[in-house]
């Protein structure tokens, strides 16, 4: 591993010398596969054994993201780059916002109209021997997103409960050597790769405002988590006057 790659360092967020992070490796044996395998095992470990859930922040350590067992977009990605740097596959973050139509459903009804028009999004970007390819489908476990499947079968576009596809049935989000995406329909502005999510966050910060951070970390979230626990259960918020979501935003608005 060469520590003057941009895509391999080490950084305040990508802290992969953490002992925790530095024993998962060694207790999954990661380091030991083959290139593919490495990051199919490493791409399946964040997507499902770190729960979709929504943390205290975006800008923390990938071993804070670990040790708290879930994660969204930006959380996420900062593990899966950090536990990917750790067996020398170089990796960078590609910024963006999503519309916030696709978190209605998981954020309440009652404080939707408080949250900002476009939330922070990243996913990750992978070196393999095809070249760069994008990993975005890590978000939403297995189970959060066969609830969602089994609630609209009747749809293949979805804009909302934390996704955004126009393949709901069968949307490529599991490792196959290409790109995966789950939240992508609902994107809207692009600023491009960093070498780090230290990078990003320093540029590009979520726009809540002292007071809805306050109440987005000590209240607001663990709110979201327990509807989010709720949706893996099969019990899904009801969105008044959208009884069929989809990726229209101009359509959910209305509904708010």
């Amino acid at each position: 591993m060469n520590p003057a790659d941009p895509h391999l360092a080490k950084t305040r967020l990508l802290d992969f010398d953490a002992p925790s992070i530095a024993k998962l490796i060694e207790e999954r044996g990661w380091a030991e596969l083959h290139r593919y395998n490495r990051i199919g095992a490493i791409y399946d470990f964040v997507r499902n054994e770190i729960a979709f859930g929504y943390n205290r922040a975006d800008d923390i350590p990938a071993s804070a993201v670990l040790a708290d067992g879930y994660g969204q977009c930006n959380t996420k990605g900062t593990l899966l780059m950090a536990l990917l740097r750790s067996v020398g596959i170089r990796c960078r973050l590609h910024g963006f916002t999503i519309h916030k139509a696709l978190q209605r459903g998981v954020v309440p009804e009652l404080v939707y109209p408080l949250a900002p028009s476009e939330i922070l999004h990243s996913w990750v970007e992978v070196e393999t021997d095809e070249g760069w390819i994008n990993l975005e489908g890590f978000i939403l476990d297995a189970h959060f997103l066969q609830t969602l499947q089994k609630e609209f079968s009747d749809t293949e576009s979805l804009c909302g409960y934390g996704a955004g596809t126009d393949c709901l049935s069968a949307p490529p989000v599991s490792w196959s050597g290409g790109s995966t995406y789950i939240q992508k329909t609902g994107i809207i502005n692009d600023f491009g790769t960093f070498d780090a999510p230290d990078d990003f966050y320093l540029k590009y910060r979520q726009s809540f405002g002292f007071a809805r951070d306050l109440l987005y970390r000590h209240v607001l979230r663990q709110w979201m988590n327990a509807r989010v626990r709720a949706i893996r259960r099969g019990v899904l918020p009801r969105v008044p006057g959208l009884s069929r979501p989809n990726h229209s935003h101009e359509e959910t608005n209305r509904a708010a």
